[in-house]
This record gives structure tokens, C-alpha cells and sequence, in this order.
């Protein structure tokens, strides 16, 4: 099978994630154990028991999230060899670790770092995020134009997820009237995000120096196999690349849909998702269900415990053709 791998990033997190593949899996326990030192917490112990607002904080969410997702991927084993991998956000640093480019401890300090950052710089001015459904990008972006010309907010599109799933970030005010302008030029909803600061969107510069210590203080190498990045939606063939888009990320916007359509240049049979929730694999099914070549579009699926690992290692070492 040609498969690929994509990881869910920020706001995939929930009490209880990782804590039954690491009870029933020693390569997922293990990559807890490394994380622990890294980080100097228990991690396992705050993703069991919580509370919830203490994950939900990013300086904690991302280690965790991060972490989940790739001991769910090590719990499957050498059954699995990817043909290209993403992920979402921060979560491209999963994909980077999977495709050998960089070690496990290192991006991990590196998430750690950048969660760090993020929480600081979002404590000091008040942000916000929303969903903006039923306008495209172009749409998207002219009403923006609008909104900073008249007022003078600062607020900007973060996350283009599909054409039909788009995310604005900014000074909550700006972001509240260009909601407002939203549903004025069409939109069909706007729906503000429970999140405590304005990703992806320049009021995370405060966070940029921070986060460049840390990637400039880590090692790269060329991926093993393709790694396509959020930023342009490419694979990646040079390091200095890497490390530029790594730290670019934290203003940037996340061009997921650009990613995933260039994922599906890769003739794959599957794309398998990593993590605590199935975001993902379920706009590759929407990008698949509007398509007048559905058929041909890969499978979707996600692996979020241990009963998932074993079936995804069922579908592999199943004879071809044949259905797990």
C-alpha cells in the first residue's frame, strides 16, 4: 500500500489521549518516558488525569499533542512505511521526526519552546480566532482588506483548511468586526474559537525569537522521505528550508488545503491520521465526497488508540487486494 501520514496539530487534545496505546504499547510507552525527561514533567500523568484547562494551555498541549501522535505512529511498527507525511501546524515536526530529518528530543524542545513563547506572547494583547464558513479564500482575504483599511485591526487568515473551512486571527476586536463583515459579504456562519490567543497571525512576533533559538539550536537533515510543509504546501528539498519555515510558521498562515491536494499527487491508496482526533482524515473525505473523481481519491482513516493501531497493522500486512 502507499500510504500517507498526517498529524493533527493544535486543539486535537483531550484528557485521557495517548494514555491506553502507552499502556499496551512499549514503543509508545517509551517515547513517554523520553518525553518526560526532556520536558522535566510527567506528561502521561497530566494527559490521564488533567484538568482539562491545564492541557488546553499551549505551553502543555502542543508537547502533548506532539508526543500522542507519534507514539500512536511507533505503536504500529515496521508494518507502516509512508510514501510522504504532513501535519498540521506544529504537528509538521511529527512528520519531520517520522521522515528522519530530526530526533525526537530535539523537536520536542523545539515544541516545547514554541509553546512556551506562544502562551507568553498571547498574554500580552488580547487575541482571538474564528471559523469562517461559506466564503473562499479570495473572499476571505478582501473582506480582511476591508476591515484593516477601515479600522486599522490587525487581523489576517491563519487557517485555510478547505474552501470551505477558513480561519481569521488577530486583536479580538478587528477579528469580532471582520466576523461581522463576514456574514455581511455571505458567509453562511461565523464561529468564534475557544482559544486563549491569536495564532498564526502577527501578534505572535513577540514569540518569533524565542522559537529561533530553539530550531537554530537544532539539527536537520534531509527527510527520508517527502515532507510536505504548511507554509507553501511543498516538499521540502533543502535544510535552511526547514528551519526557515519552521520559524515562519508561528505568523504564517497554515495552508493546509494547499498541502493536502499536493498529498494527493502521490498516487497513495490511504491517508492514515495520527492522533487524538480525526480533523484531518475527515477533510480528506470532504475534499473526496465533493470531487467528480471520488473514486479515485485514497481512503481516510484515523488512529486514536490502541484498537485503531491494530487494525491499521491488519490492513497492512493483509495480502493485496485484500480488505482488512
Amino acid at each position: 500500500m502507499r500510504v500517507g501520514v498526517v498529524f493533527p496539530g493544535q486543539g486535537s487534545q483531550c484528557v485521557g489521549m495517548g494514555c491506553d496505546v502507552a499502556a499496551r504499547s512499549v514503543a509508545a510507552r517509551t517515547l513517554f518516558d523520553r518525553a518526560a525527561i526532556v520536558l522535566g514533567y510527567d506528561l502521561l500523568a497530566l494527559q490521564a488525569n488533567g484538568p482539562d484547562e491545564k492541557l488546553r494551555e499551549t505551553e502543555y498541549s502542543q508537547p502533548a499533542i506532539f508526543t500522542t501522535n507519534l507514539a500512536l505512529y511507533a505503536a504500529v511498527g515496521d508494518a507502516l512505511t509512508p510514501v510522504v507525511t504532513s501535519g498540521h501546524s506544529f504537528a509538521e515536526l511529527c512528520s519531520l521526526v517520522i521522515a528522519r530529518s530530526v530526533a525526537f528530543e530535539e523537536a520536542l524542545r523545539i515544541v516545547s519552546e514554541r509553546g512556551q513563547a506562544m502562551q507568553e506572547a498571547a498574554q500580552l494583547e488580547r487575541g482571538g480566532m474564528s471559523a469562517i464558513l461559506g466564503l473562499d479564500a479570495a473572499q476571505v482575504r478582501e473582506v480582511i482588506a476591508g476591515v484593516r483599511a477601515r479600522d486599522g485591526g490587525r487581523v489576517a487568515l491563519a487557517n485555510f483548511n478547505s474552501p470551505t473551512q477558513i480561519v481569521i486571527s488577530g486583536d479580538l476586536d478587528a477579528v469580532i468586526s471582520a466576523g461581522q463583515a463576514m456574514l455581511a459579504a455571505g458567509a453562511k456562519r461565523v464561529v468564534p474559537l475557544n482559544v486563549s490567543g491569536a495564532w498564526h497571525s502577527e501578534l505572535m512576533a513577540p514569540a518569533l525569537e524565542r522559537l529561533t533559538a530553539a530550531v537554530k539550536a537544532s539539527r536537520f537533515s534531509l527527510p527520508a522521505f517527502d515532507v510536505i510543509a504548511n507554509v507553501d504546501g511543498r516538499p521540502y528539498r533543502d535544510v535552511a528550508k526547514i528551519e526557515s519555515n519552521l520559524i515562519r510558521s508561528v505568523v504564517d498562515e497554515v495552508r493546509w488545503h494547499d498541502t493536502a491536494e499536493t498529498m494527493l499527487t502521490y498516487d497513495l491508496d490511504a491517508v492514515v491520521e495520527f492522533g487524538a482526533s480525526g480533523v484531518l482524515s475527515a477533510l480528506f473525505r470532504r475534499m473526496a465526497a465533493s470531487s467528480p473523481r471520488k473514486e479515485q481519491f485514497p481512503s481516510a482513516s484515523i488512529v486514536s488508540d490502541y484498537a485503531d493501531v491494530e487494525k491499521l497493522r491488519r490492513s497492512l500486512e493483509a495480502p493485496a487486494g485484500a480488505k482488512a
